[in-house]
This record gives C-alpha cells, sequence and structure tokens, in this order.
C-alpha cells in the first residue's frame, strides 16, 4: 500500500461533497499529475456533529464509484491518540499519530542514552557531511530529552492500530500542533527515533515557524518558512539513507488550508528535489459549501446569515477548540443586522479568500470556519439545503480545490 508522490488531504464537515472534491484530482489527472486523494477528519470533528468515520468511509467509496476513479484512495484518522485511535479502526486505512502533547516531557535518562548508542556512527558521519551539521552527544541528548517521549508515544500508538487493524494502512506522525517549530536538525533525529521504533512512517507533519491559522493565508516570514521547508526536505533525504525509512517518505503540511503565499515556494522546492509532499486542505469546503448557499441567493443565502447569526452569539463556544490556530479580531465582524441587509455579491465576497477584494474578511471568515456546529444542530434543513443547491455548490468545491491548491501546489504554471 503506497501513499503515491503527490497527495491532498480533504476535509468534508457533512461527507456530501466527495464527488465535487474528486472531479478536483481527476483535472490534475488531466495535466498529467497524479494526486492520491485523502478524505480526512478528526476526532474533534466527529465530536462536535456526532458523526462517525462510516460515514466518510462510505462518502468516500461513494464517490469513487460515481466517478469511476480507478487509482489510490484513502480515508484518514486524523490527529488520533491512545485514547481516540479505536474509533477509527474499522473505517480507515491512513492513521495520522498525533504526538504533538508529548514533545517537552522529559525521557527517561536511559532511554535517551540508549537512543544516543543507537545511532550509527556512519549516521553521524552523513549529517556531517552532507548536511554541514557537527553535533556532540550531549547535544543529540538534549534534542533525544525534548523528543523522544513523543516518539515512543507514536511507536505505542502505531504498534496498537496494527495489533488490531485488518490489512495494510499508511501512517504519518504530526508534531505540527505545538508552540515551537522543530528545526531541520531535530527533525533528522526525531526520523531516527520512528525508525528504532520500527515505524513505517510514509509523511511527518512537522511544526514550521509562523501561524498557520484556520481557512486564511499564512502569517510569518515568507522568506523564513521557504528556507525551513528546502532544508526539511533536504533532511527527509538524509534520513531516509541513514535510517533505512521508507523510500516514499514526505512531508506533510497541516495547512489549515489557504497558505496561498507559500504554495508557490512549495513547488519549486519539490521541483528542485524531485519531491513529494501531502498537503491537508482541513474545512475549506465546509466553507465552499456556504459560499455555494450565498451565492444560490433565496433559502441558501438566508441559511448562511443565520448561522453567522448564531456564530456571533456563540463565539467563545465555537473558537475555544480552534483557540490555538484562529486570530479573530471581534471589532472587525459585522453584526448580525448588518450582515442580513447584504445581498449574495456583498457576502460572498466578502467570505471567499481572495485577498485583493476589498470587501474579503478574515475574520468572519475564521468565524464561520468554526462555525459548522450550527449547521450540524440544523439537522436536515441544512443537508436538504446541500441537496437542493448541488450544482452550484459542487462547482464552488471543485473550483477551489483545483485552481486554488491542487494547480499551485503540484502542477504550477505549467
Amino acid at each position: 500500500m503506497k501513499l503515491g508522490k503527490f497527495s491532498i488531504g480533504m476535509g468534508d464537515r457533512f461527507a456530501h461533497e466527495g464527488e465535487a472534491q474528486l472531479e478536483a484530482v481527476i483535472l490534475a489527472q488531466k495535466m498529467g499529475v497524479e494526486v492520491t486523494p485523502v478524505w480526512n477528519k478528526s476526532f474533534r470533528e466527529h465530536s462536535i456533529i456526532n458523526s462517525h468515520p462510516g460515514q466518510t468511509r462510505l462518502a468516500a467509496d461513494a464517490a469513487v464509484q460515481a466517478c469511476g476513479w480507478k487509482g489510490a484512495y484513502f480515508c484518514d484518522a486524523d490527529h488520533i491518540g491512545l485514547k481516540t485511535v479505536d474509533f477509527f479502526l474499522d473505517a480507515c486505512d491512513f492513521y495520522t499519530i498525533d504526538v504533538a502533547d508529548f514533545i517537552g516531557q522529559p525521557a527517561p535518562p536511559e532511554e535517551v542514552k540508549a537512543f544516543v548508542r543507537g545511532l550509527a556512527p556512519e549516521t553521524l558521519q552523513k549529517l556531517e557531511t552532507e548536511a554541514d551539521v557537527i553535533l556532540s552527544a550531549a547535544q543529540i541528548e538534549e534534542i533525544a530529552a525534548r523528543y523522544l517521549l513523543a516518539v515512543s508515544e507514536a511507536g505505542k500508538i502505531y504498534r496498537h492500530i496494527r495489533e488490531r487493524k485488518q490489512g495494510d494502512f499508511i501512517v504519518e506522525v504530526s508534531m505540527d500542533e505545538t508552540l515551537a517549530p522543530q528545526t531541520p536538525v531535530e527533525l533528522f533525529f526525531i526520523l531516527g527515533g520512528l525508525a528504532q521504533q520500527g515505524i513505517p512512517v510514509a509523511t511527518i507533519a512537522p511544526k514550521f515557524s509562523g501561524r498557520f491559522n484556520k481557512g486564511v493565508d499564512y502569517v510569518g516570514d515568507v522568506t523564513q518558512f521557504k528556507h525551513e521547508f528546502d532544508q526539511d526536505v533536504s533532511i527527509l533525504k538524509l534520513a531516509v539513507q541513514a535510517f533505512h525509512l521508507p523510500a516514499g517518505l514526505k512531508l506533510s503540511v497541516h495547512s489549515g488550508s489557504d497558505k496561498f503565499s507559500l504554495y508557490p515556494l512549495i513547488h519549486d522546492a519539490l521541483e528542485r528535489h524531485g519531491a513529494g509532499v501531502h498537503l491537508k486542505t482541513a474545512g475549506t469546503t465546509w466553507l465552499e459549501e456556504l459560499i455555494g448557499l450565498a451565492e444560490a441567493g433565496g433559502e441558501g443565502l438566508a441559511l448562511v446569515k443565520r448561522i453567522y447569526a448564531q456564530a456571533l452569539g456563540r463565539f467563545e463556544e465555537l473558537a475555544k477548540p480552534y483557540a490555538t490556530v484562529i486570530d479573530i479580531d471581534p471589532s472587525r465582524l459585522p453584526s448580525a443586522e448588518v450582515i442580513e441587509s447584504w445581498d449574495a455579491v456583498k457576502l460572498v465576497t466578502s467570505l471567499r479568500h481572495n485577498r485583493h477584494h476589498p470587501n474579503y474578511n478574515l475574520h468572519l471568515r475564521q468565524l464561520l470556519h468554526v462555525s459548522f456546529k450550527i449547521a450540524a444542530e440544523m439537522g436536515d434543513v441544512y443537508l436538504k439545503a446541500l441537496k437542493a443547491h448541488r450544482n452550484v455548490i459542487a462547482r464552488n468545491v471543485t473550483e477551489n480545490l483545483y485552481d486554488r491548491h491542487i494547480k499551485p501546489v503540484f502542477i504550477g504554471s505549467k
């Protein structure tokens, strides 16, 4: 079971947009670029709307059949730990093992020393020669002390899945939801630890510098990101050789969606190194549903205004689970009365992520990004609206995923 060089994680909160999402991947295929679709949904998202991984699997299978897709595809148990993984075992064949909470917790000293002893001298020589990095044993122990407990936890979760899961599966290790970024050298030794744990890691999601807020562009030093990403790609190549990790090992960018200023830089790095990447786009599809409903006008537009009005009144509740990945200034949020006066064009252009449009409001966009719980509480009212306005919603979903994500990352300007 292989993920392929390029893959994209596609969130679908209500499991209604599988065909529209897959159409974006098919467009890439017509351009000569193979991108493996991965439908991802976390325990957090399932809990918020009371859904189940089996629904994600059924929707993915149905989309694949309807579109005649012949390539590989996967369902991702996104950001799982030991307490949540069993929830996904029956439905998923891709596991994003999240051990960010264990970073910085001190590992037992004897395990740290055993890790350092287990590093072959030629491995350190390779790091010195090819990456121009010379580290003392004490420096390596310091890195191990910071990350080894997280690595050990990843091993526990992997073995738990392997003992209970029927068939093969893809393993991703995620360390992105933490405060401090991992340096390329730290990433090298993290991968060494994962190799010692016997984890056949296919992708790894490090924490990069800057902020990756949900549904909006990157906030940070773009030049610094370019340098970090390029170094990380090089380090992965080195780690594959040094630790005998899977040859297809690649970076996973948990983008929070819409990191438009970074996508050309990522594409250029992939081209230079001949590398692959896994891009995870999270909840963009849910926002495209709202944009499609608003574009449709009438009852669809009224429904979006109703969701926004309720979201304003429940701001703290909705924002709390995502506090580390959103930056919303309440003073920049239009009142419910103001929104009620807007026509479809005004609402769509305020919500759609076009940084150059004068109406674009990233605060409104982020609030609605985390407000899908309200739509879930509407039950059939929301789901029937999705069906009633299927064509306009599907067009927005496909165009957004292909034009704004797949094309700039995987295809480029060709």
